[in-house]
């Protein structure tokens, strides 16, 4: 029985994550045998070359996005807690506004492109993570009673997520805030759902979407 986060992805080659740039038309799916990949580099990458551990506070200031499930994941795979305050290790987007004594940024481009130079002050995760291995060995997992969220006032262990209601279909979501995507991210793994993120959207496009993946299109709020 899964009892953690940590441990709570399979990998299959399902999707779990279509991600839709509508404004770019980039289209980025991971399957659970690819996100299972990507999660493990960056475990090893926050593990080895950061220091973090269980209870490490990572901040995600990333929008909706699919290295914002990937990273939320990791985060939990270390045991570290997905937070929005207090944080040792910040990771933005593009525009580079971390204060975490250590400073991450992905620049967002399609398929995980690099910045055209490293910003100063920060690491570019497109040229650190992919070059960590794609193994990850817990030599210290976290435990259910662990914190995994503490974002905008909701605060959540391991096993409180797990227990949330599952999600067992594809469904499209909207952008949305770190907390939502991280419950929809656990309910999506422990259900065996998928999600399909559409970006810069509009009514037209969901609708579009949804029926090209074969999703379920909710209405307004999660």
């Amino acid at each position: 029985m899964t009892t953690t986060l940590a441990t709570v992805l399979t990998p299959t080659p399902s999707p779990v994550v279509t991600y839709y740039d509508v404004a770019t038309g980039e289209r980025v799916e991971l399957s659970g045998v690819t996100l299972a990949n990507w999660v493990a580099k960056v475990a090893n990458f926050l593990v080895d070359e950061l220091d973090a551990e269980r209870g490490t506070r990572v901040r995600i200031g990333l929008p909706s996005h699919w290295l914002r499930y990937v990273w939320i994941l990791g985060a939990w795979r270390v045991g570290a807690v997905v937070a929005d305050s207090d944080a040792q290790i910040g990771l933005s987007g593009p525009e580079l506004e971390a204060a975490e004594p250590i400073r991450l940024a992905a620049s967002l481009r399609p398929l995980g492109g690099r910045f055209p130079a490293e910003p100063e002050g920060f690491h570019d995760i497109a040229v650190h993570v992919p070059a960590s291995p794609d193994v990850f060995i817990d030599l210290d997992p976290p435990a259910p009673d662990d914190l995994a969220l503490d974002v905008a006032g909701r605060r959540a262990t391991h096993a409180e997520l797990l227990a949330a209601p599952a999600l067992t279909a594809r469904v499209v979501r909207e952008p949305g805030s770190v907390a939502d995507d991280a419950a929809d991210l656990a309910a999506a793994l422990t259900g065996g759902g998928s999600l399909v993120m559409v970006a810069g959207g509009g009514p037209d496009d969901l609708v579009r979407i949804a029926a090209q993946e074969h999703a379920r299109l909710d209405g307004p709020g999660r």
